[in-house]
Parts: structure tokens; C-alpha cells; sequence
């Protein structure tokens, strides 16, 4: 699908650059919100990627509809045509891309967007033009049930191609993506173009402050936003540490646990505020090994009495209450070692993956993990649940990959 991207995106630009610019004006001027949105939205470096990740740039996404969706400016027609909408979309894309290169989850969006925006132009250019649909139209003004009827059409492709390409990435099952993605699709960006669109056939290209300054606004504290969520991952990922400084666990083992329970979630079909509650609940299950007189052996808390796994979670639970993350945070903690039928499937994720890492650094070599595996499967109905081990597998077998 890159590929194709890309050899649709150079034809075009050939094509173009061979018949000339329609109404460069116009094209200019969308060209050059759709590079300011995708600009602006740039996000703090080592945020996960996230379906609603799209909505960090809604004004780019609201600008590039726009100009595929345009019939007329002020009244005057529209020509650009579906080739040269590639050309305005791929060119401003990539200058978005200036800041981060490289062909990741930024070059994934810029070949959906070529598609997506692509096919929305062709599908709404015909009838702009005299044809068979013109009397039903007319003339420049696609009736607003019209474009919203394509909007729909538009964000299901879009959710498929962005579920392809996070399914090549990560190898995760291609149902449970598209239904994140389907649950992330739409937002304001698409529903802001389509308004564009009508204004600015009416009122010219002075529509598009307008209606970009709030978007605009609205994509600033949607960075802003995403920022204060980064640096809380990062504080807790500090504090969880506490307990490998101390020398209660082996160090690495909440993160490891952390992004292995993020990965397990994701392959369960967990929406992005779970995963990001079970993360944080991972990398702070072992906490309340700091209120232990003796510490446990090698931080190894999955060989112990069920009796003493439940004080020490209930220990970690009351300490985590005082960090000021979600109260549903020191739920999962508290939770994860009560009996499994009784656990949120958070809580089990995070029961299981500990015991896996706790096992498979009790046996050094490269057999460690598949025993420590085989030894969850074996407690499968006793101790653990079926689904979540054999997720878990799943995420082992690509080699622990989480993104």
C-alpha cells in the first residue's frame, strides 16, 4: 500500500507539473494549512502510538478533506480535479514529515491520506461536472448529505488502511486493530472539512481562518494534552524503579512486565485508556514490596503463598493511591492477586505477565522463557486464564514486539 501511495502520489505530481497548476491560488493556500497542521502536530518524543493519535492533527486532516471535497470558491468552480488533490495533499504531507522522517506510523499516515483523500476526491469531482448527477447537485454544491454520506465512506477506508499498516507493523490481529481503529475513526478533523468545503464555496478562501484558528487552538491543547500524558508515563515509570534501586526486584522487571502487559492488552482488544491504566498498573505492581521488612527473594512474588501475594498487593494498592494517578490504577494492583476468576481482565494481564517474568528469570539460558511459558499453560483454570496466556504467547512469538 506504500508503494502504491507513492506511485500515485509521483504520477500525479507528473501529471500536474505537465499540464500546469489549476487555481494556484486555492491550491497554495490549502496546501499551506494542511503543512501547518501536520506540523503542529508534532507530539513529545516516546508517546505510544495511539488510533486517536490521528486526532493530534485535526487541522491537517480537516484541510486535506477540504481541498478534495471542494466544488467551488466563492462561487467560482473548483478545477483542481482529483489528480492535482494528490499532488496538494503528498507535498504538504511531506513537509510535515520534514521534522521526523523515516517511513514509521508519519509515513503511514501520509499514504493513508494520499488514498483516502484521494478516493474522496474522485468519488465528489463528477459531480461538480455536468453529467447524469447534475440535476440532482447542481452546480458546484454537493448537498451536505452527500458529503457526509462519503465522510462515512472516507473514515471506514481510512480505519482499514490504518489497521493494514498496523497489522504490518506489529503483527497484531488484523479484527482486533480494526476495531480500535474503527472506534478512533471520524472525530472533528474530518467533520470540520466538510464544513470548509461549503464555506468556502460560498465565502472564498477567507472561510478558511475562520474555521482553522479554533482548530487550531483545539490541536494545541490536544499536544499540550498528550505531553502532560507523557510525562505522567515517565513519572511513573520513575517511581516504579524505586523498587529496583532498593533491590526488591530484579532490575528491568517492571518494564518489561509493563510493556509486555501493554502488548498482551492490545492483543486482547483493549481500548487506549485501559492499555494506558494497565501500564501504569504494571509498572507499579511490585510497590508494595518497599513496605516489606525482609524483602522476597529475587522480588519474586508469584512462588509465594497466595495468602502473602494478596498483602503485598494491598500494601502497593494503598501506596499507589498516593501517587495521584486514576484510582483504577491501584484497583488493578490491589486486585491482581485475588483469585482469577474474580480479576478485571486488567488485573489478570497484569498476574499473568508477572508470573511470567518472574519464572523466566529464575532459569538463566535461552529455555527460561519457553518454560516459564509452558508452566503458565500447565496452571491454565487453576491460576491464570487461558485467553490472556495464550495472548501473551501470541506477543512472545513475535518476538515481544508492542507497537
Amino acid at each position: 500500500m506504500r508503494t502504491t501511495a507513492a506511485g500515485l502520489g509521483l504520477w500525479a505530481l507528473v501529471h500536474t507539473l505537465r499540464s500546469g497548476v489549476a487555481q494556484p491560488g486555492v491550491a497554495l493556500t490549502f496546501g499551506a494549512l494542511i503543512a501547518v497542521g501536520e506540523l503542529a502536530r508534532q507530539g513529545p518524543a516516546g508517546a505510544h502510538r495511539a488510533p486517536e493519535e490521528r486526532e493530534r492533527a485535526p487541522l491537517g486532516v480537516a484541510g486535506a478533506l477540504a481541498y478534495a471535497l471542494l466544488g467551488e470558491v466563492a462561487g467560482t468552480p473548483a478545477t483542481h480535479g482529483p489528480v492535482q488533490t494528490l499532488v496538494v495533499v503528498g507535498v504538504a504531507g511531506l513537509v510535515g514529515l520534514v521534522p521526523r522522517p523515516g517511513r514509521g506510523p508519519a509515513g503511514d499516515r501520509l499514504a493513508r491520506h494520499l488514498l483516502t483523500c484521494g478516493f474522496a476526491a474522485t468519488c465528489v469531482q463528477p459531480l461538480y461536472a455536468a453529467g447524469p448527477l447534475a440535476c440532482c447537485v447542481g452546480r458546484g454544491h454537493a448537498p451536505p448529505l452527500v458529503l457526509l454520506g462519503l465522510l462515512a465512506l472516507t473514515a471506514l477506508g481510512d480505519a482499514v488502511l490504518a489497521a493494514a499498516f498496523a497489522r504490518a507493523r506489529s503483527g497484531r490481529p488484523y479484527g482486533a486493530l480494526l476495531r480500535g481503529e474503527l472506534r478512533a475513526s471520524g472525530g472533528i478533523g474530518p467533520a470540520i472539512g466538510v464544513v470548509i468545503a461549503l464555506a468556502t464555496a460560498v465565502a472564498g478562501l477567507w472561510a478558511l481562518p475562520v474555521f482553522s484558528l479554533p482548530l487550531l487552538l483545539t490541536q494545541c491543547a490536544l499536544r499540550r494534552c498528550a505531553a502532560v500524558r507523557a510525562t505522567n508515563r515517565r513519572t511513573v515509570a520513575s517511581l516504579a524503579r524505586a523498587t529496583e534501586i532498593a533491590g526488591y526486584t530484579p532490575p528491568g522487571h517492571a518494564r518489561r512486565v509493563a510493556a509486555l502487559s501493554r502488548a498482551a492488552g492490545g492483543e486482547l482488544g483493549l481500548r487506549e485508556p485501559d492499555l494506558d491504566l494497565l501500564e501504569y498498573a504494571a509498572l507499579m505492581h511490585d510497590i508494595g514490596q518497599l513496605s516489606l521488612v525482609d524483602p522476597v527473594p529475587s522480588g519474586a512474588t508469584a512462588p509465594l503463598p497466595p495468602a502473602e501475594q494478596r498483602r503485598i498487593a494491598l500494601l502497593g494498592g494503598a501506596v499507589v493511591r498516593q501517587t495521584g494517578v486514576p484510582a483504577e490504577v491501584a484497583v488493578i494492583v490491589e486486585r491482581q492477586a485475588d483469585p482469577y476468576r474474580e480479576q478485571p481482565v486488567t488485573a489478570r494481564i497484569v498476574r499473568t505477565v508477572n508470573a511470567y517474568d518472574d519464572w523466566a528469570g529464575r532459569t538463566a539460558g535461552p529455555d527460561g522463557a519457553p518454560w516459564a511459558l509452558e508452566r503458565l499453560r500447565l496452571a491454565v483454570g487453576r491460576d491464570f486464564e487461558q485467553g490472556v496466556v495464550e495472548a501473551l504467547a501470541r506477543v512472545l512469538a513475535r518476538g515481544g514486539r508492542t507497537t
